[in-house]
């Protein structure tokens, strides 16, 4: 992908003989290459098709050093082909854990980095306000840069689309969202619950008090293991372990149900 086409610049105006818009709807680009063509049919031609396929030949070497670049970068840096997480290496991690984690891991670096990019690509205030370094942009760019707030910045953007264009007049009024934005809406939602609610949920042994009864127990024995002498201990090491189980089946039950709602929305997560 260029970061410029000549078939979009100035010249390519000029020698055109219309002006291409900047931006459009899906109607406003068939009108604008229906009025272009009936206008200047030879001249369309020479720009649309002509310029493009001169700049393809021209930039061919670097063009090759591009894709080099961009192979190496996704085979060894962000790894595209792999989904990775960010637990703790050397470590045995079971395989649900790493299916979670590597979930949601990969979640944020949607977040953090592409959709990032997607914030300050085109735009160079944006560029200016979150710092974005050389390497974040344009032919130099790789795909290392990471920002929080430029992520979640693109994504409150894009929840905000409604389906106006498609409307008339008389009923834009009644715009709703659409697919992108309840799409955006959901990946803040699972984004946020990852980072402020998972991430910072209470450990069940320290909540239902099994930690403290551990440290006490072998407080009063001499051994390592312990085991239950009287009625009293093994009443109150029950009912610690079933608080225990219910906060684990509560926090097993919300894992699932966010991780069925992130596969559920994972054809809406592209760059």
């Amino acid at each position: 992908m260029r970061s410029r086409y000549w078939s979009c610049g100035k010249f390519a105006d000029w020698l055109r003989g219309t002006m291409k818009p900047h931006s459009a709807t899906s109607k406003g680009w068939k009108e604008w290459e229906g009025q272009a063509k009936s206008s200047h049919p030879i001249r369309y031609w020479i720009v649309e098709e002509g310029l493009d396929g001169v700049q393809n030949v021209i930039n061919y070497p670097k063009d090759k050093v591009y894709s080099a670049k961009y192979w190496f970068n996704n085979r060894f840096i962000t790894k595209t082909h792999a989904m990775t997480s960010n637990l703790p290496k050397g470590q045995w991690h079971e395989f649900e854990t790493r299916l979670l984690h590597s979930m949601f891991d990969e979640l944020v670096n949607f977040v953090e980095i592409e959709q990032a990019w997607n914030c300050i690509a085109w735009d160079d205030d944006a560029a200016k306000k979150y710092n974005v370094p050389f390497y974040a942009r344009g032919w130099f760019r790789w795909r290392t840069w990471r920002s929080p707030e430029a992520g979640i910045a693109s994504l409150e953007w894009a929840s905000k689309l409604t389906d106006e264009e498609f409307l008339p007049d008389d009923k834009k009024d009644k715009a709703k969202p659409t697919h992108q934005a309840n799409t955006a809406k959901e990946i803040l939602e699972l984004y946020h619950w990852w980072k402020n609610v998972y991430l910072n949920r209470p450990d069940p042994h320290d909540t239902s008090g099994w930690s403290e009864l551990c440290g006490r127990r072998r407080e009063n024995y001499s051994d390592f293991m312990w085991e239950d002498s009287t009625k009293e201990e093994k009443k109150e090491t029950r009912k610690v372990l079933n608080i225990a189980q219910k906060i684990e089946d509560q926090y097993n039950k919300e894992d699932d149900l966010m991780m069925i709602r992130l596969i559920k929305i994972r054809r809406g997560m592209w760059t």
